[in-house]
């Protein structure tokens, strides 16, 4: 919690500087050819969540965890010659950890040095939109690290606006290259390898293709329907997921080297008057492991006054068990697969609470520039004994 407020207040401190010094410039519809500041995001979140199935102990034990993650985000624009608008986009975030599973990967082990991890995760994103064709260019890099992951991604996407403006096509390619750090159980491991040297390493791939096309309704209703395409290949087990046979003897997880995954979707939002946004959501989804799951997502911002509003929000999901899954000392050796991992199993969760928004036009304070503060709280349960709670914060500079 301390890092949460830290970074928040080095960032209301910077700001208040900027909006001291900056003054407002005449908008005299020239498109200046400079790069110019967009906006500036930090986000600060703060999550725990507390379990019975642990996956590293074989789907028996605590699942208590906290995450502090704090994401700083900039964007930058400009013109060129030809009066297409080029973005580009900064974002660094960082994760802290605390786990009591993975300090149990060490089953002997006191507050060992898996227990707590950082992630650090980088991207950069870059944009060109011709606003007299309709269309957008993009591409985007971004790297993820911690001590047993490695990603590299990368991203290109091309969107299309239809000749009345009222709809707009988007298609977008990303993949992701990644190396899993082989580390095992501590009573898995080779004799002598007790430490935290050669653990070895394997890949892990990820390609995926989406499309997407939104429409506006009319000047109350607008309407986006997605489909995604998401192929997988390599290590796509955890190599410290334990699995416990039904004659007590204790393995790594082992799943297949290859996941074809379909997520479709569709959003609806409708404008209730002036006061009233009515945001849904539903994705179905189902993959060649046999998982198959629903999620119904609804939020109502209610704008109080100009400037401030409350937006309550529910969210309902529903999942089959994958076919490789089995509860603790359920598999046996004939299996070819086995898993003990509840994310595997058949649940459903509920994830409740709401956000408050504050963009006044003087800014946020009266720091001009501090366009938009907003506070969100969450609260997740599921039925097989795990819930958790997350707060964030979102700062915004323009």
């Amino acid at each position: 919690m301390k890092k949460i407020f830290l970074t928040a207040a080095m960032a209301f401190a910077l700001l208040h500087s900027q909006a001291q010094t900056t003054a407002p410039k005449e908008n005299t519809g020239f498109e200046s050819r400079k790069l110019k500041l967009d906006e500036i995001n930090l986000v600060s979140s703060y999550y725990t969540q507390n379990g019975n199935n642990a996956a590293v102990t074989g789907g028996i034990g605590s699942q208590k965890l906290t995450d502090i993650a704090n994401v700083f985000d900039v964007k930058l624009s400009k013109y060129d010659s030809k009066s297409r608008k080029h973005t580009f986009g900064l974002e660094v975030g960082i994760d802290h950890y605390t786990s009591a599973s993975s300090d149990m990967i060490d089953l002997h082990a006191n507050s060992s040095a898996s227990h707590a991890d950082t992630r650090i995760y980088p991207s950069l994103s870059w944009s060109m939109e011709n606003e007299k064709k309709g269309t957008t260019f993009a591409l985007g890099l971004s790297s993820s690290s911690e001590f047993d992951y490695q990603s590299f991604g990368g991203n290109v996407s091309f969107s299309a606006k239809t000749k009345d403006r009222s709809g707009e096509f988007t298609a977008k390619l990303q993949t992701y290259l990644d190396q899993v750090k082989l580390v095992q159980p501590i009573e898995l491991r080779p004799s002598g390898l007790l430490g935290h040297e050669n653990y070895g390493s394997a890949a892990r791939n990820t390609f995926a293709g989406s499309l997407s096309y939104s429409q506006i309704i009319n000047q109350n209703l607008q309407i986006m329907f997605l489909a995604d395409l998401v192929q997988q290949n390599g290590y796509l087990s955890l190599p410290f997921h334990r699995v416990y046979f039904n004659d007590g003897s204790v393995h790594q997880e082992n799943l297949p080297d290859s996941r074809f995954k379909i997520p479709l979707g569709f959003r609806a939002n409708y404008f209730l008057g002036d006061r009233f946004i009515i945001r849904t959501y539903y994705r179905f989804y189902t993959d060649n492991w046999g998982v198959n799951s629903h999620t119904a997502d609804i939020e109502v911002p209610i704008k109080v006054t100009p400037f401030f509003s409350i937006s309550p929000f529910y969210r309902y999901y529903t999942q089959s068990a994958a076919k490789y899954f089995a509860p603790y000392q359920v598999h046996t050796a004939t299996d070819e697969y086995y898993n003990s991992n509840y994310d595997l199993s058949k649940f459903n969760s509920n994830f409740y609470g709401a956000g408050i928004r504050f963009a006044p036009p003087k800014g946020v304070f009266g720091l001009q520039h501090l366009s938009m503060l907003e506070l969100r709280y969450g609260h997740y349960t599921k039925n097989i004994n795990m819930n958790s709670d997350i707060i964030s914060l979102n700062i915004k500079y323009k």
